[in-house]
């Protein structure tokens, strides 16, 4: 597989395995990092002019994918810390 920039793994690189702990227990997570991968993937294509999209379709997707690094972020931040 490529390298597909702007996957959570490299966005939140520390935090992968908080993510990953929060997307098992919180739907509403779980809905979201889908909700972004499936963005980025399309971006991703976008970027490698294997799929046609317009620029103000681009750049709207390109929004609402900081929303979701936004929203993301923010709940990573509340969530309680791992226990060793």
């Amino acid at each position: 597989m490529t390298h597909v920039p702007h996957a959570l793994a490299e966005e939140f690189p520390d935090r992968i395995e908080a993510l990953r702990r929060l997307r098992q227990s919180d739907a509403h997570v779980a809905r979201l990092t889908e909700d972004y991968t499936e963005i980025n993937d399309i971006l991703h294509r976008v970027d490698c002019n294997l799929q046609p999209m317009c620029d103000v379709e681009a750049l709207r997707l390109r929004r609402a994918r900081v929303a979701l690094k936004d929203e993301l972020a923010r709940m990573l931040d509340r969530a309680p810390a791992a226990t060793a």
